[in-house]
């Protein structure tokens, strides 16, 4: 349960559409759920404004199964990272509502609705190389389900910087860039020393021996001398994509403060 699943519950009990019980009941669900091998926390997104998320790489389906099931009991968004295609259609034959993201590989319930973010501030995911699409695919669909309005742009890396520049106008557009890159890291230094929007780097393991399974990108971009430039952990598309809805919910805020 979220901000404003509280406010709906604290709305319908003022105007008399649910009763105070019913309410204390609902409230108290939001703590947490020890299932012995797992314990949920289903108030994160209450706290924190970004949900408990699954880390699907080293738990087993039936693992998946099972948190998925004390989730779904509840309302709001449902997903897990990093989750094997094998896996998934176990999950999915439990869980008709899941959506499995093969490029991304994303499980997703309840994820935010495209239709529902028209005039919300952009969030642009920009990947150097086709290699580093999954990634950026992981970054995109987190933020999507996260509620936010998302583009990408692929394949515009500094071997062929002529590429970047056809999308300037597109990313001057963003109120946010994650920009993925791999092999030396070099394109989100690039990009933020041509825009004035935050940019969020991803450092990905794409690249031959000296890359060092993505050392070498995620040093160039920790030495970036591009200002308004933060980076993530190597392959850390989720991360991004939660800092980046952070930094859009911060603006509307701003604006909706404002505004009054």
């Amino acid at each position: 349960m979220d901000r404003k699943q509280v406010a709906q519950l604290l709305a319908r009990v003022k105007d008399g559409a649910c009763g105070i019980d019913e309410a204390v009941a609902a409230l108290q669900r939001l703590s947490s759920e020890n299932m012995g091998f797992a314990c949920l926390d289903h108030h994160r997104c209450l706290r924190t404004g970004i949900p408990e998320v699954v880390f699907g790489e080293n738990k087993t389906a039936e693992q998946i199964c099972r948190i998925f099931a004390g989730m779904l009991d509840r309302p709001g968004m449902v997903m897990a990272t990093r989750v094997g295609r094998d896996k998934a259609v176990e999950v999915c034959r439990r869980f008709p509502e899941a959506v499995y993201h093969d490029e991304a590989r994303i499980l997703v319930a309840r994820g935010g609705a495209a239709g529902d973010v028209d005039g919300q501030p952009l969030i642009i995911v920009v990947s150097a190389g086709t290699s580093d699409v999954p990634v950026a695919e992981e970054a995109k669909i987190t933020a999507e389900c996260l509620g936010q309005r998302v583009e990408a742009v692929h394949d515009v890396g500094v071997a062929g910087i002529h590429r970047l520049y056809s999308r300037l106008e597109m990313l001057s557009r963003a109120a946010v860039l994650i920009v993925v890159a791999g092999m030396e890291g070099a394109l989100p230094s690039v990009v933020a020393g041509l825009v004035d929007t935050p940019v969020i780097a991803v450092p990905t393991s794409v690249g031959y021996g000296t890359g060092l399974g993505g050392i070498a990108a995620l040093l160039g971009m920790l030495n970036s001398c591009a200002p308004g430039m933060a980076v993530v952990n190597i392959d850390n598309g989720f991360g991004a994509a939660c800092m980046a809805s952070l930094i859009v919910r911060g603006q509307i805020k701003e604006e909706t403060r404002g505004s009054t």
